[in-house]
């Protein structure tokens, strides 16, 4: 059985883990992300040092990541960017190394082994801080002449733009939400979460309910245009909103809306919540490996 060691490095964290071919996690933690870009080789450098045995090692990150391993864009994680990784990694492991998107690892974790399985025109969004994504065509990851394939999050669903807060990821995500209701009420952003605002919309919160509505607006607008700009057989839904019990009914009713209104739609969006939420990166990156250097061990 072949092991993979897996890398999923974020601003605040890097989750580490040993992978085997079947998606079976034998071993994670994760450490504090080191301050330093030397400071984070080392730390990958160390963990490889558990499993002796492994195959090969799969990185996930932030940014825009070309196939030969140099982070471009922008991202929580600034020194990431210039390097790279992907020949660095390897020449202190002695190891084949592959390093993708962390959007795109997310991605492919639901092709291999999640909501996306058996799937081949699919589109996953993720829904934080910002939104971001990924596209597969015939199940392989399409990444764009700019590696911006996937970069939902840059819509505009208005005219009436002014700068870049604007932006889809910047009204539609959990972010935008928490700052409209920090906004209508007067509050710092930091003293409020996502979840607060929920339960707040649930127990009859004025400020949180109009809030929680447009939210769920803006993401079927959103949604209703990816599906007729490219005709996925499905639209992942992740993030951590993506837990909510009720996420994908509110938005199914402003689907309804949107395409009862719209006579020219014929077709609905399929939408479901990703399965793999916290490990996805991991997972993703694993598969990812094993695309790029063999099918052995793909199920």
């Amino acid at each position: 059985m072949k092991k993979y060691i897996a890398f999923d490095i974020g601003g605040t964290f890097v989750k580490c883990g040993i992978v085997d071919e079947n998606a079976q996690i034998l071993h994670s933690t994760k450490e504090k992300t080191p301050k330093t870009f030397e400071g984070l080789l080392e730390l990958i450098e160390t963990y490889c040092g558990s499993c002796p045995d492994a195959t090969g090692i799969a990185i996930s990150s932030c940014g825009a990541v070309s196939n030969e391993g140099v982070v471009y864009g922008s991202s929580a994680l600034p020194y990431i960017h210039g390097p790279n990784i992907k020949e660095l990694v390897s020449e202190r492991t002695k190891l084949p190394v592959f390093h993708e998107n962390d959007a795109n690892c997310a991605g492919y974790a639901e092709v291999w082994k999640g909501a996306a399985k058996g799937k081949k025109d699919v589109m996953v969004m993720v829904i934080g801080t910002g939104i971001g994504g990924s596209i597969f065509k015939d199940g392989l990851l399409h990444k764009g002449a700019h590696l911006h394939g996937g970069e939902f999050g840059y819509m505009l669903l208005t005219t009436t733009y002014s700068d870049s807060n604007d932006v889809w990821a910047r009204t539609a995500s959990t972010k935008a939400l928490v700052r409209k209701v920090a906004k209508a009420k007067q509050v710092d952003p930091e003293e409020l979460s996502g979840e607060e605002i929920f339960s707040m919309a649930e127990s009859g919160d004025e400020d949180c309910i109009k809030a929680v509505d447009e939210f769920y607006h803006l993401l079927a607008v959103g949604i209703y245009n990816l599906q007729f700009i490219y005709d996925p057989e499905l639209i992942l839904i992740g993030g951590g909103i993506s837990a909510r019990d009720d996420l994908i009914i509110n938005i199914n009713k402003r689907l309804d809306s949107i395409v009862s209104a719209i006579d020219l739609a014929k077709i609905k969006p399929a939408i479901a919540a990703c399965e793999l939420r916290q490990n996805a990166n991991l997972l993703g990156a694993v598969y990812g490996f094993m695309k790029e250097h063999g099918k052995e061990g793909i199920k």
